[in-house]
């Protein structure tokens, strides 16, 4: 990696390396902690702490925005001290854009730049290109482990294909243009010689027994993040939205054209005249628009089993990933220089039948970051935040570009020199996989003196590290993959062969007999049922996964003047505690923390 640039002269005293040290954007990476990392914060929005600039300044740290629009993106970078730069410089650390980027300026990006788009991501967020993808998954793996969209058909290619299936089950059905999005160009039919074959299009067979909320039809819009195709790494945020349409819902055909009730986009509903908003961001059950964890707790309290629920959710997440991984994978390979230049960020919206099944409607390329109402912004703002917190951002002065190169394989050789060396950071004594790093004296001398010392290629030492570093910084995001059974559900469905996820498989989860549970609890999961006593204690033991995740699911988000408010508390303790000499920061509350216990 290029080395980390250094600070400007003008701060290069012994007790300003000291502040710096313990600053709370600060967060040390690399395989001796000495690569500064960015922290955010949420709460940053409101109290516009000066202090919280002071590291992307001293930097240099820089942003450009190209082909979109985000004022809540560009509100945060400069709240962290980031600056714009204009669409056409190469100076950056964070390219931020509305579509995929050509492969010429991929392949000229260093090691610390970051662009927010994986090559060939249309795979999964083009509607014909997604079908396509876990049609072939069907066909390969069987259907009953792909079941996760409708049953659909491309027009006018498949036409006869969809006549066919209308001639068995009738529909209603719902028509989407391939490319579309917010609900642009959508409507549904009772029957195939009603679609306009003008362009090309999607027809799926209409889920007309959804689940209801006091009689509303409603989606989920899930925030999925991807910070490699090679190892496969997905998280799924811990928080969503809830939307719902503004008709009761009615399942006669003669209100087949009304698409108030039909359909829950938010760029839709907001139009009718029965779209009910919220402005306090402290209710969340409310209106037209909830949070994902306010619609579990009602669901729960319905006596919805929530754990299955969301265990069903992020298998879906996976399978979808997985179908459109070898292209991406292959993709970033050819044209991507540097294993962490990209991430992504996908809206996935999931619709839940009246059995309690979640089905894939589409998947967004750029979500929207829209906050037309305070839970808008205290839910995107803590996504942002996180993301760009778990992504990593290294402290590197954009200005120096090409400069001194690494020559140790990989990190970043140099530091600024105002920074004192920095002890390892503690293990979280709940982080499995963080204690693996630090393991007993019997595993050291079964596996060797360190980690460099496992029989692994320096690349898979550096995956490895990475994911473990990711995870350190992950806030409110849930890491869904790779998981302690994920090679067993999910090993023989990748189709980019590498051995970068049997690695991560094996070496996060030693000790929890993650990569060695019988396939008897993959079928589990994937919906087989099991009749046999093991097989019922195995499903168990994942309930208890799902459990764990679900609490961080169901939990509420504190709100940004919340956060503040906590913020400014803390503050005021450790003042009056004295320990506010030589430096008054204290560490923010995490942005993604739920409500005081």
């Amino acid at each position: 990696m290029p080395a980390v640039s250094h600070v400007p002269e003008d701060s290069s005293t012994s007790s300003d390396g000291e502040e710096q040290e313990e600053h709370p954007c600060l967060r040390w990476a690399g395989s001796n902690r000495m690569i500064p990392t960015l922290v955010f914060y949420a709460e940053s929005i409101v109290t516009k702490d000066s202090s919280l600039r002071l590291i992307g300044e001293r930097y240099h740290l820089a942003y450009k925005i190209v082909r979109t629009e985000s004022r809540l993106v560009r509100t945060i970078l400069t709240v962290h001290g980031f600056h714009e730069v204009h669409p056409n410089s190469n100076d950056f650390n964070l390219m931020w854009t509305g579509s995929h980027l050509k492969p010429y300026l991929l392949r000229t990006l260093l090691e610390f730049q970051k662009v927010n788009h994986f090559p060939r991501s249309y795979e999964l967020t083009r509607k014909d290109r997604l079908y396509k993808n876990i049609q072939r998954m069907q066909q390969t793996h069987g259907f009953k482990h792909f079941n996760i969209i409708p049953q659909a058909f491309l027009l006018p290619a498949e036409y006869q294909e969809l006549w066919n299936a209308h001639t068995k089950d009738k529909g209603p059905w719902i028509v989407k243009p391939v490319a579309s999005s917010r609900g642009r160009g959508v409507y549904l039919v009772s029957h195939p010689s009603q679609i306009t074959l003008d362009e090309s299009i999607l027809v799926s067979r209409y889920i007309h027994s959804p689940l209801l909320i006091d009689d509303f039809k409603f989606d989920v819009r899930l925030y999925v993040l991807v910070t490699s195709y090679d190892p496969l790494m997905v998280y799924l945020y811990e928080e969503g939205l809830t939307r719902f349409a503004t008709v009761k819902y009615n399942r006669s055909t003669r209100n087949i054209k009304n698409q108030f009730m039909h359909l829950t986009n938010y760029s839709i509903n907001k139009k009718s005249r029965d779209y009910v908003s919220c402005d306090d961001p402290e209710v969340e059950d409310y209106g037209n628009k909830w949070s994902m964890s306010a619609m579990l707790r009602y669901l729960k309290q319905e006596g919805v089993d929530t754990a299955a629920l969301m265990s069903r959710i992020e298998d879906l997440i996976i399978k979808a990933l997985i179908s459109a991984e070898i292209h991406i994978a292959a993709a970033t390979k050819m044209f991507v220089p540097h294993k962490g230049n990209c991430f992504e960020l996908y809206g996935f919206d999931v619709l839940i039948d009246s059995n309690l099944k979640p089905w894939l409607l589409e998947v967004n390329l750029s979500p929207s970051l829209a906050c037309d109402a305070p839970l808008d912004l205290k839910i995107k703002a803590s996504l942002l935040t996180d993301m760009f917190t778990l992504v990593g951002f290294v402290c590197h002065n954009p200005i120096v570009r090409q400069g001194r190169q690494s020559r140790t394989g990989g990190d970043l050789a140099a530091r600024p020199q105002t920074h004192k060396p920095r002890q390892q950071w503690p293990v979280p004594a709940n982080n499995g996989e963080v204690k693996r790093s630090s393991s007993s004296g019997k595993e050291r001398a079964r596996d060797g003196q360190g980690l460099s010392t496992l029989r692994l290629t320096m690349e898979e030492i550096k995956v490895l590290r990475h994911a473990m570093e990711e995870n350190e910084r992950k806030g409110g995001f849930i890491r869904i993959f790779p998981m302690a059974d994920s090679w067993e559900f999910y090993g023989h469905f990748l189709e980019h062969k590498t051995t970068l996820n049997h690695v991560l498989a094996v070496r996060l989860f030693t000790g929890k007999q993650g990569a060695k549970r019988p396939a008897a609890l993959a079928r589990a999961r994937n919906g087989v049922r099991q009749s046999s006593p093991a097989a019922q204690c195995r499903h168990e033991v994942l309930q208890v996964q799902c459990q764990k995740h679900l609490q961080q699911y169901e939990r509420k988000l504190l709100s940004l003047q919340a956060r503040k408010h906590r913020q400014q508390q803390q503050v005021t303790l450790q003042t009056a505690q004295g320990k506010g000499s030589g430096s008054l920061h204290t560490v923010p509350a995490a942005s993604s923390c739920g409500s005081e216990s």
